[in-house]
């Protein structure tokens, strides 16, 4: 039995990465979904594009993707951007922006969506963190791990404010294999860098489907009783 059907499901960054494992993962059961992007297409449902650190944008993107599936009762914000510099490397323009995507971005959508998904009844909200913005791997990445607490803290309080009609969580995923990350998770040989995976109790990066099944989970009535949760998908790294 589909475990999202005739559920309506906004996913933001879901031409790419997790959004785009998350959105192929709903279809399969059941829901119907529209992604917003900076860039993508329709081949697969419906697609508006989006600039999610923009309010008028959000709100524009939001209201065509309720018009375009007839209703929504639930949201996934998986756009993000990321940067690996220190403190030292962080400009205050790197910093704003890291913050406008991932953090105003994530709250943009929940302000414009909010309203649907409580007038409908019910509904869920699943934001995307990090497991860095649990507990950093290290140095550097400054704006990211700000960025990604932020999100960690925001989801509990919107968890509080829209309860009991909408539940509110974020997932925390470790190093995840997209083209965000391609650039450092694997060496010249294509192997995973030791380094990366010497982090994690399992040894290795995670898939992008891996972490659309934690999305699913905590999107579907499988999750009915789970709010307010900040759940590491990171293969161990934050206990490791």
């Amino acid at each position: 039995m589909a475990r999202l059907a005739g559920r309506k499901i906004l996913i933001t960054g879901g031409a790419s990465g997790i959004g785009k494992a998350t959105a192929a993962l709903f279809r399969q059961e059941g829901a119907a979904v529209a992604v917003l992007d900076r860039a993508g297409d329709a081949r697969d449902g419906v697609f508006v594009t989006v600039d999610v650190a923009d309010a008028a944008s959000v709100q524009q993107a939001v209201r065509t993707a309720e018009a375009a599936l007839g209703g929504l009762d639930g949201v996934v914000n998986a756009a993000g951007i990321f940067s690996a510099a220190g403190l030292a490397d962080t400009t205050a323009e790197l910093f704003s922006r890291t913050l406008a995507v991932n953090l105003m971005g994530t709250f943009l959508v929940v302000q414009a969506a909010a309203p649907i998904l409580l007038a409908g009844g019910t509904g869920t909200i699943v934001n995307i963190g990090s497991g860095v913005g649990i507990v950093p791997t290290g140095p550097g990445s400054t704006a990211y791990v700000a960025s990604k607490g932020g999100v960690i803290a925001m989801t509990k309080a919107l968890a509080m404010e829209l309860a009991p009609t909408v539940r509110v969580n974020v997932v925390c995923p470790g190093s995840v294999e997209t083209p965000m990350t391609a650039g450092f998770l694997r060496n010249a040989a294509g192997e995973v860098d030791p380094a990366v995976a010497a982090r994690y109790a399992l040894r290795r990066p995670a898939s992008a489907d891996e972490i659309a099944a934690a999305i699913l989970f905590l999107t579907s009535a499988e999750s009915s009783f789970v709010t307010g949760v900040t759940l590491p998908v990171d293969g161990g790294r934050t206990f490791h």
